[in-house]
C-alpha cells in the first residue's frame, strides 16, 4: 500500500482545491480519501507538504508511431525500428503526467499489448490502429513521387491499409481495423495539413460511408471519431454518428449547434499546427512548402472555432496530436487552451474528467474518488495559479498509473 499524505488537491470535479488531504493506495485503487484517515502499519508514506495532488491525464489524441513530419527519415527506417522508436516516446508522455491516451492513428494492437503486460513503460492506451481515408485523402500514404508510403510512412502487417471507396470498401476495412484490434475507428472526413493531395476544407468520405464505418464500429461496441477540418466534412461526421470532432478548424454555428444536440465532442489540438510551423521553420529542407503554408493559414481559424465552441459550450476533450510534435509536451496543450478562452479550471477538467467521459472511462478514471483507479501526479505549484506548469515535465514531481509509482522526483 501507498499513502499519500499533506496533499492539496484538485480532484477532477470541478471543485475548489482542497489542502491537507490524505490518499490511501491499495493495489490500484484509492482505498481511502479525507482529511483524516486510517493509514495500515508498514504502508509506503509520502509526505507531499502541500504539493498539489490532481488525476492523471488523459490525452485523446497521439501518435506514438510518429515524431515530426519528416517523411524523408521514414523512408530509411524499417517498421521494426519505427516501433522501438515508441518506447521512449511513450515514457516521454508517462512522465509528462499522462496516464491515459487514444492513439489516433499507426499504433498496432501488440504496443498496447507490450503496455498492458508491463514490458515496456507507458500510458493506458486506447488505439484506432489506422486512419479509414478515400483514395488521394488525407490518410492516403500514395505520394506525388508515385510511392505509396501507407499511414504516415508505414507499413506494417497489423496495420491494415485503410484506404477505402464506397460503403462496401469501408465496411470491410472498418471490419478488419477493429479484427486489427482498435478500440476507436477514426475517420478523415476532410483533408489535412500534413497530406499532400487535399486542402483542410476539402470534404471527404460520404455521409453513407461514415454511417457504414458508425454502423459496423456499434455492432462490437465501439466508436468513431473523425479529423475534421473543413465546415462540410464536420456537418458531415456529426450527422453520421461520429462521437467525437478532431481539431474542428473550421466549424460554423450549425455544426456548433449539431454538437451540442448530438453531445458531440470537441477535441481541438490547438498545438499541432503550431507544432507544424516550428518544424518547417527549424527544417525548411524537409517540410514540404505546401504543408508549411496549409499550417500557416489554419491557425487564426482553427483558434477562433475553439473560442465559439467554448462560448456555447460544447463539449471538449484535451488532445494534443502528439507526433505531429514531439511526444512529453502534451501539457503545452492546457496552456493554450487558458490562452483561448478556458480557465485553468476547465482546461484541468477537459484534460481528467471530460476526456475520461469522452472515452467511457469516467467510472474508473478522471477523478480522485474512492473506489477508482490510482492514476494521479503531483505538480511542484499550483496549476490555478500558473497553468504552464503542465507545459515542463520537470514540474510532474510524481507520477503514479494504476497505483504504481511511474515517476518520482520527490524521493529523488
Amino acid at each position: 500500500m501507498i499513502a499519500l499524505t499533506n496533499a492539496t488537491i484538485i480532484d477532477g470535479t470541478g471543485r475548489d482545491p482542497i489542502s491537507g488531504i490524505s490518499i490511501l493506495i491499495e493495489e490500484n485503487r484509492i482505498r481511502a480519501i479525507g482529511k483524516t484517515i486510517k493509514i495500515p502499519a508498514g504502508t509506503r508514506t509520502i509526505d507531499l507538504q502541500g504539493a498539489t495532488l490532481l488525476p492523471g491525464l488523459i490525452d485523446t489524441h497521439v501518435h506514438f508511431l510518429m515524431e515530426y513530419p519528416n517523411m524523408a527519415q521514414y523512408l530509411i527506417t524499417p517498421p521494426s525500428l519505427r516501433l522501438f522508436q515508441a518506447i521512449p516516446r511513450m515514457r516521454a508522455t508517462l512522465d509528462a503526467g499522462v496516464t491515459t491516451v487514444r492513439d489516433a492513428g499507426g499504433t498496432p494492437a501488440g504496443v498496447k499489448m507490450a503496455v498492458q503486460q508491463g514490458i515496456i513503460e507507458g500510458p493506458r492506451m486506447l488505439i484506432s490502429v489506422s486512419i479509414i481515408s478515400q483514395t488521394g485523402g488525407h490518410g492516403d500514404g500514395y505520394y506525388p513521387c508515385g510511392c505509396d508510403l501507407g499511414l504516415f510512412g508505414l507499413q506494417l502487417s497489423d496495420v491494415p491499409r485503410a484506404v477505402a471507396d464506397g460503403e462496401d470498401e469501408v465496411r470491410k476495412v472498418t471490419r478488419e481495423l477493429l479484427r486489427a484490434g482498435a478500440d476507436w475507428i477514426k475517420l478523415a472526413t476532410t483533408g489535412g495539413v500534413l497530406s499532400t493531395a487535399d486542402a483542410p476544407t476539402s470534404a471527404q468520405l460520404t455521409i453513407d460511408e461514415i454511417k457504414t464505418a458508425v454502423y459496423e464500429a456499434a455492432a462490437q461496441g465501439k466508436r468513431c471519431m473523425a479529423h475534421a477540418q473543413g465546415a462540410d466534412g464536420i456537418m458531415n461526421a456529426i450527422k453520421a454518428g461520429v462521437a467525437s470532432i478532431e481539431h474542428g478548424i473550421y466549424l460554423t454555428d450549425e455544426a456548433i449547434e449539431l454538437m451540442l444536440k448530438k453531445s458531440v465532442y470537441l477535441v481541438p489540438t490547438l498545438v499541432a499546427p503550431l507544432d507544424v510551423i516550428d518544424f518547417s521553420h527549424e527544417h525548411p529542407e524537409i517540410v514540404p512548402p505546401m504543408i508549411a503554408a496549409k499550417a500557416l493559414q489554419v491557425v487564426e481559424a482553427h483558434q477562433a472555432s475553439y473560442r465559439r465552441a467554448i462560448e456555447a459550450g460544447v463539449k471538449i476533450a484535451m488532445g494534443t496530436d502528439s507526433g505531429v510534435g514531439r511526444h512529453g509536451g502534451n501539457g503545452r496543450e492546457l496552456s493554450l487552451m487558458v490562452k483561448h478562452g478556458m480557465t485553468p479550471m476547465q482546461s484541468i477538467q477537459a484534460s481528467t474528467l471530460h476526456a475520461a467521459r469522452l472515452l467511457h472511462l469516467d467510472d474508473q478514471l478522471g477523478t480522485l474518488e474512492e473506489g477508482k483507479r490510482a492514476d494521479m501526479i503531483v505538480l511542484s505549484g499550483n496549476p490555478l495559479d500558473d497553468i504552464d506548469l503542465f507545459g515542463n515535465p520537470d514540474n510532474v514531481r510524481l507520477v503514479i498509473k494504476d497505483g504504481r509509482i511511474c515517476k518520482n522526483l520527490l524521493e529523488a
